[in-house]
């Protein structure tokens, strides 16, 4: 059984996201076009990291929560995914904002339609998950990532790049919803 708010509270997480992307993509243009996959992978690790650092000792010399983190993580794995589908290139300047917001909503509308999916089959049991869950399957996801990257996506088994960038994508939008709508230590009935 799917929880009906879920799509709603995935597109308005995934608004907040997309808002900061448009943002920044103003004040520095596609400079992240630049980036290889293995520096974003590089980057959402940093945001994983913190985020596991600040669960771990209760407290941020940065008066910045796990919030800000999880929003880097989406974007970053969005940029992710986009690297790979177009390729990075050696100057920022050859992807338009228009361009880059379309190519962000691709993926996030791709994203929203994988987690629909595996949330039918999965029954909702994300929520019953707490959010330092997430945070580890995130960085597991980046260490797959990682190995997979030295392989040079030679895997005899596992799914790509791309489909880790997606599934970080979701889980830092879960560990986004739990934060804005509740449920944080995964007490969903």
């Amino acid at each position: 059984m799917t929880d009906k708010n879920t799509k709603e509270q995935f597109e308005k997480v995934m608004a907040e996201c997309r808002a900061l992307f448009v943002k920044k993509l103003h004040d520095y243009g596609a400079a992240w076009r630049i980036l290889r996959p293995s520096s974003l992978t590089d980057q959402i690790y940093i945001k994983a990291n913190r985020i596991r650092s600040i669960e771990t000792k209760g407290v941020s010399y940065v008066d910045e929560g796990i919030r800000p983190e999880f929003i880097g993580i989406v974007n970053y794995a969005v940029i992710g995914l986009i690297q790979l589908e177009k390729g990075y290139s050696e100057k920022p300047d050859d992807m338009t904002v228009d361009e880059a917001i379309e190519a962000y909503d691709k993926h996030a509308g791709e994203a929203l339609a994988l987690m629909l999916r595996k949330n039918h089959d999965y029954d909702e049991a994300w929520r019953c998950m707490r959010i330092s869950s997430y945070t580890d399957l995130i960085l597991m996801k980046v260490f797959r990532t990682k190995q997979i990257e030295l392989l040079e996506g030679d895997t005899l088994v596992s799914e790509g790049v791309d489909a880790n960038y997606m599934d970080m994508l979701n889980y830092a939008v879960f560990g986004l919803i739990k934060l804005t709508f509740g449920e944080e230590n995964g007490n969903h009935e």
